[in-house]
């Protein structure tokens, strides 16, 4: 049972995802695994929550109190059923750091609810619509621009970060060349 009553049932085997198929909402993976990648999940997203307001200039640790507040209004709504942490998005950087020029950071700050706005209403035209409008209008090379975008954007901070702990940054790039290279499935990930 999970935390607000729903019952996960076993994905597959529990041990392996078949290309093109996704662990759906209300299933689960052997326990080993989903605590695996829920550790994984919830490090990641900390990791973008807590580095993308120092990136920017924001406060963290308003930054965490309500990625908290907005994971526990997701597990409500949605009764448990997709296990999640909310976190910050790396896509946001360039344009905070963008309207922070002009307008300071009480204005990016007044950006980011506005798109937290915007995105819940597309969210509301998704949940009665369906998504499909959304994959016609942005094919995969549209998003695979998009992704590239938020990866030269970063580039700057990530240099910066590798000259001031080269060697913790070195050691990290290998690592994650190595088990990317090295291992397939849920070690690879």
């Amino acid at each position: 049972m999970s935390m607000l009553g729903t019952k996960w049932k076993l994905h597959g085997d529990g041990k392996s995802i078949r290309p093109g198929t996704v662990v759906a909402p209300e299933e689960r993976l052997a326990w080993p695994l989903t605590i695996g990648v829920g550790m994984q999940h919830v490090v990641a997203m900390f990791g973008a929550t807590f580095l993308v307001p120092i990136i920017t200039g924001m406060p963290p640790g308003t930054t965490l109190l309500f990625s908290g507040i907005g994971t526990l209004l997701f597990l409500v709504i949605t009764k448990g059923r997709v296990p999640s942490y909310l976190g910050s998005s790396f896509a946001f950087i360039a344009p905070i750091l963008a309207s922070q020029q002009q307008f300071g950071i009480p204005g990016a700050l007044g950006g980011v609810v506005l798109a937290g706005v915007v995105l819940a209403l597309v969210g509301a035209v998704v949940q009665k619509f369906g998504a499909e409008w959304i994959n016609r209008t942005m094919p995969p090379i549209v998003t695979g621009a998009i992704v590239a975008l938020i990866g030269l954007n970063l580039a700057p901070a990530a240099k910066a970060n590798f000259d001031k702990a080269p060697v913790t940054a070195l050691v990290t790039l290998v690592t994650i060349i190595l088990v990317s290279v090295l291992f397939r499935g849920i070690l690879g990930r």
